[in-house]
C-alpha cells in the first residue's frame, strides 16, 4: 500500500467513525508510523470532514501543560485543526446526543490580525504576539472517542490522526487590549454547576500562553504551512479536561480576559 493511498484509507475510517459516533480506532495497516504520517493523516481527515462542518478557521494545542505530557507519556505538544462551523460564541448551548463524551477545557484564544507565513519561521512569543489581534477566554470542547485497553503509544498517535479530540470552541468577548494583562501571572478557573472543579494560571501553560503560538507558527512553517489573518488559535489547556452530561451548566473565567459559559441540554 502506497503511503498516499494509506493516509486517504485512514481518513476515510477516521471521518465513517466520525458520523456513525464511534470511538476512533485504525487497523494495524493503517496506523501512522510516526508522528508525521499522523498529521498527515489528520489533515485528510480533516479535509473530509470539512464538506459539512467548513473549512479551516484555526487551530488547538494539546499537551501543553508537565501534568498532561505526563499522563500522555509525551514531551512535546500537538497540535489539531478547528473548522469554521465549530467556532461557537458564548453563551452557548450544547445537546450532549451530538457527543460520544462531551468535554470541556479552559484555555486563552488568539485572533490573528495578521498572516504568520511559514517563511518568517523562526518564530518566538514577541514575534508572534505582534500578530494577535485579540484574546478570548475559551472553552475548547472536546468529544472523547479514544477507545479503552490500548496502549499508552497507540492512543496517543490515533489520537493525532484523529484531530486530538476537537469539536470546536466556545469564545468569550475578544480583548484588544491584552497586552497590558500578566498573562502568565493570569488566574483562571472553571465551574460546572456552580461547584469549581479546577483552576491554574497563564504560566502553566509552557510559561505563557503565547508560547504554543509560537510553537505552533514553527511546527506548521516545516510543513510548509502558514497561519493567516482571522484564525483562532487556542493555545493549551489551564484546567484539564472535564466533562459534561445534560442538565449541565459550566462557566469558566480568566483574569483580564473575563469569562464564558455553556449549557448541556
Amino acid at each position: 500500500m502506497s503511503v498516499n493511498t494509506k493516509i486517504q484509507q485512514a481518513a476515510q475510517t477516521l471521518s465513517e467513525q466520525f458520523r456513525a459516533n464511534q470511538l476512533f480506532m485504525l487497523e494495524d495497516q493503517l496506523m501512522p508510523v510516526d508522528l508525521d504520517e499522523a498529521y498527515l493523516i489528520q489533515r485528510e481527515f480533516q479535509s473530509v470532514i470539512s464538506k459539512d462542518q467548513g473549512p479551516i478557521a484555526g487551530y488547538k494545542l494539546a499537551y501543553t501543560t508537565a501534568v498532561l505530557q505526563q499522563a500522555n507519556g509525551v514531551s512535546d505538544p500537538c497540535m489539531g485543526i478547528m473548522l469554521a462551523n465549530n467556532i461557537r460564541q458564548s453563551p452557548c448551548t450544547l445537546a450532549a446526543a451530538d457527543f460520544v463524551q462531551l468535554g470541556i477545557e479552559c484555555e486563552v484564544a488568539a485572533r490573528l490580525g495578521s498572516d504568520l507565513p511559514a517563511s518568517g519561521a523562526p518564530y518566538d512569543r514577541n514575534k508572534v504576539s505582534k500578530a494577535v489581534e485579540s484574546l478570548m477566554t475559551a472553552f475548547e470542547v472536546i468529544d472523547a472517542r479514544r477507545t479503552p485497553g490500548q496502549e499508552q503509544k497507540t492512543q496517543f498517535i490515533t489520537a493525532v490522526a484523529a484531530n486530538i479530540s476537537n469539536a470546536g470552541v466556545v469564545l468569550g468577548e475578544p480583548v484588544s487590549n491584552w497586552r497590558d494583562i500578566d498573562l502568565a501571572a493570569a488566574y483562571g478557573s472553571m465551574t460546572i454547576n456552580g461547584e469549581l472543579v479546577g483552576d491554574g494560571h497563564g504560566s502553566d501553560v509552557m510559561g505563557h500562553p503565547l508560547e504554543p503560538l509560537a510553537w505552533l507558527a514553527n511546527k506548521l512553517s516545516e510543513q510548509g504551512l502558514g497561519l493567516t489573518t482571522g484564525m483562532v488559535i487556542i493555545t493549551g489547556s489551564i484546567v484539564s479536561p472535564k466533562f459534561l452530561k445534560a442538565g449541565d451548566k459550566a462557566a469558566i473565567m480568566i483574569e483580564g480576559l473575563g469569562g464564558a459559559e455553556i449549557t448541556v441540554i
